[in-house]
């Protein structure tokens, strides 16, 4: 079997960036999941990462829960800072008449800084919407690349799970092989079991012609399980061929793997010997052990 992209659901990402006075690291963790489901936890004022998150992850994944979360920090001290001259100038309006009676002192220019709302500081991102845009679009970079090295570690996890579910697929083949050499024999059981089942009713009496048929048609029934051996052989070739192919294959594999079951269970109840039915059980469990594997897979 060639190589395959096969991608798992569990992995981790990290990025970190800076700009101006900023600082983040983003983390990208992800673990099973029926479908696609991006969650983003970012600082407050960094809304617009969401749509960005959403579509990067969307862009990469099928299937998984995915959390996003982005950690920034702003050296201290930096930012705008602004004098508020219009309180300014209404502190210098309150205090005049109190200057002209000479009831204060001239106020020196650090004590008028130092009343209250004169000075005022601004985040650097608030105060300036280009420099915030380019933060988002840093920022968003460094999810990207989060994204990227989350999808590197899901297909290393797939590269490992890979050579476990090709084992399991080869050992259903086997059993499956086995059943087939298995049924070579059912025709005769069942021709016996035929001969038996009419020696019974024809010791009742003569019995009617319509129920010889219809006896042969039941036992027939239950003997043939060369369908259900076609089924499964189909279905183990297109297990193959999703494991070795491209693309996201989870939800395929789901799928198949109730196929797979439907016709073990099927050639359990059609078995006319203790021998096919342990294969069939055998192919149960096989089976179950291959769907439980198949539910890490993206």
């Amino acid at each position: 079997m060639s190589p395959s992209a096969l991608s798992g659901m569990t992995g981790f990402g990290r990025a970190d960036g800076a700009l101006g006075a900023w600082t983040w690291a983003v983390e990208a963790r992800s673990v099973n999941g029926r479908n696609l489901d991006a969650k983003l936890r970012s600082p407050p004022g960094f809304e617009g990462l969401d749509r960005i998150a959403r579509e990067a992850a969307q862009a990469r994944f099928a299937r998984g829960q995915i959390t996003i979360g982005v950690q920034a920090k702003r050296a201290e001290g930096a930012g705008n800072v602004r004098i508020n001259t219009e309180l300014l100038d209404r502190y210098l309006a309150v205090g005049e008449p109190y200057l002209l009676r000479g009831q204060a002192l001239t106020a020196t220019l650090d004590g008028l800084l130092s009343l209250r709302g004169v000075i005022e500081a601004g985040e650097e991102s608030d105060a300036d919407p280009e420099m915030q845009e380019k933060l988002l679009a840093a920022m968003g970079a460094s999810i990207e690349a989060a994204l990227d090295a989350l999808k590197v570690s899901r297909l290393g996890e797939g590269a490992a799970l890979a050579p476990v579910l090709e084992g399991l697929v080869d050992q259903i083949a086997q059993r499956a092989a086995a059943a087939e050499g298995e049924a070579q024999t059912h025709s005769v059981l069942i021709r016996e079991r035929f001969e038996r089942r009419m020696a019974e009713l024809l010791g009742e009496g003569v019995l009617p012609q319509e129920r010889i048929v219809q006896e042969a048609a039941v036992l027939a029934g239950r003997a043939d399980v060369r369908e259900e051996l076609d089924r499964l052989a189909a279905h183990i070739a297109a297990a193959r061929a999703l494991l070795s192919g491209d693309g996201p294959a989870g939800r395929k594999l789901d799928f198949l793997m109730q196929e797979f079951m439907r016709e073990a269970n099927t050639l359990c109840s059609k078995s006319a010997s203790s021998a096919l039915t342990a294969i069939g059980l055998d192919l149960k469990a096989l089976i179950e052990q291959l769907r439980e594997q198949v539910q890490n897979v993206e």
